[in-house]
């Protein structure tokens, strides 16, 4: 399993804009390079990013070979409400990793 460090604020006042980062231990690997022993290494990325705040999409990205190792993504949302901020990534070799964080919106 991937290691996942999320950063969302515990509490935020109803209607804040609130950052939220998420990184991801992953070594993107693009399937272009040649390893040691002369054979090409495979491909082996992260394709899908989607964050859900209490069940409805509030982010999405897709990835490519282009993106760097250990991917770090950063995005605003407004606090509406209580409740669990939900974060999913998919990629290649049935890679899947579903983190969650709860936030406190007074």
């Amino acid at each position: 399993m991937a290691r996942a460090l999320i950063n969302v604020p515990a509490k935020a006042a109803r209607g804040e804009i609130i950052e939220i980062k998420t990184l991801i231990q992953h070594p993107m690997e693009t399937g272009f390079r040649v390893g040691y022993n002369g054979a090409m290494i495979p491909r082996d990325i992260i394709s899908n990013f989607v964050c859900a705040y209490n069940g409805v999409e509030i982010f999405r990205a897709e990835l490519s070979s282009a993106i760097a190792s250990n991917p770090f993504l950063t995005f605003t949302t407004v606090a509406a409400e209580s409740g669990e901020i939900t974060f999913k990534w998919t990629g290649d070799n049935g890679f899947e990793a579903i983190e969650t964080a709860g936030i406190t919106v007074a």
